[in-house]
Order: structure tokens, then sequence, then C-alpha cells
């Protein structure tokens, strides 16, 4: 029996990757190299900084100014996190569903705490989520199984009896190694080369309302 539902954040309730791409944007302009596009920008959005780093600089994490360019976009987003990011349609009518059914809602997101603990609170949800799991809040970011862990106790709800939405591999994978249903949401952040059918969740939905069929 389904008590809990925990999203990931980035691409499966809010749409942040405008404002990714704009900081992005900002870093590559400093460096004199061309801005990237939004339908670029879009499918690479739930990988966070190291993904968009490797769009924008064309590099992988070996490169010596990797980090150097992680930590320049970090500071970039910090300064524009919300200026774009607006709530996917339907979200809100799908936590007042939950809660019509009595069920809590979460979030287990890798973005860091210190723009989680900012941007939560600024979109206009209408409820607050009973629990919120930054990419930092454990010291280890999913797929690790630790954050789900984590977020199951804190509001004191048995892994198999929460529900995990998320658009990536490695949301499907972490709620997977705990016991939780899982949910894609396709209307996430999913590239043309990604391969969702073998992630191994057990449902696919298309819209934020579809997900009330199934708790």
């Amino acid at each position: 029996m389904i008590k809990a539902v925990l999203f990931d954040l980035d691409g499966t309730l809010a749409d942040t990757a405008r404002d990714l791409g704009a900081a992005l944007n900002r870093l590559l302009a400093e460096e004199g190299l061309p801005p990237q596009p939004y339908a670029a920008v879009r499918p690479i959005a739930s990988h966070g900084a190291r993904g968009l780093v490797s769009l924008g600089f064309g590099i992988d994490r070996e490169h010596p100014r990797f980090e150097e360019y992680r930590l320049r976009f970090l500071d970039h987003y910090e300064h524009s996190f919300a200026d774009e990011t607006v709530l996917f349609d339907g979200v809100n009518g799908l936590i007042q569903g939950l809660m019509d059914k009595g069920l809590l809602w979460g979030i287990i997101t890798n973005k860091p705490m210190r723009f989680t603990d900012r941007l939560v609170p600024s979109l206009p949800f209408i409820s607050c989520p009973a629990v919120t799991v930054s990419g930092d809040t454990v010291g280890v970011p999913k797929p690790d199984p630790r954050p789900m862990r984590f977020a199951a106790e804190r509001i004191g709800i048995a892994p198999e009896h929460c529900l995990y939405v998320g658009d990536a591999e490695r949301d499907i994978a972490a709620g997977r190694s705990v016991g939780m249903k899982t949910v894609l949401a396709n209307w996430g952040y999913i590239a043309d080369s990604d391969r969702p059918a073998e992630w191994g969740a057990d449902i696919a939905i298309d819209h934020p309302l579809q997900l009330l069929d199934h708790v």
C-alpha cells in the first residue's frame, strides 16, 4: 500500500532548464564561446552542473579546468536559479489529489542544498513537502540508496510503502535499490539517446495527473 509519493525536482516537478541554460551561457560568454540553445540544454538538464559543463565546453571530468568551470557555473546559477523556473503543468493538481487521498509527498533531488533550500520555497506549490532531501544532505547523491532511505526515515514510512517519481535513470535505480515502486516521468529531461524502456520503472506516465490512477 502506497503511503507517500516522493519526487525528483528538476525535470519532474519543476522545469528548471531555462535557468540552468542561462547560467551555462553566461559562463560560456565569459570564455568567448557560443551559447547553447534551449533544445540542447533541456535533455541534459537532469545531469546538473557536470552534464552542462560537459555540453558547453565539450570536455569530460578529467579536463584540468573542469572543476573550475563547474564551480563558476554554480556561482552563475546562484544568481538566477528562479528567474524562469516554473512547475510543470498538472503538478499542483497532482499534489492536491495526493493530499485528498491522505498521502504524503516529498522531494529527493541531486540539486545541492544551497539551491534546493531556496528554490523549493519560491515555487508555488499548494502545500509544503513532508521532506526535502538534496544531493548533499547525506553526503552522497542518487543513485546511491542513502538519500532514499533518509527520506523514508524522516517521514516515518518504510520504503516499500513509498513511490518515487523521476525522469532519469539514476532516479529509477535509486528507488528500486531500496524497494520503492518507481514511476518514470516522460515529460522530463529525457534525451533522444536515452533508453528509458530499459531503466526498469514500474510505471511510465506522460502527465503528472496520470499518477493519481496508480496510488
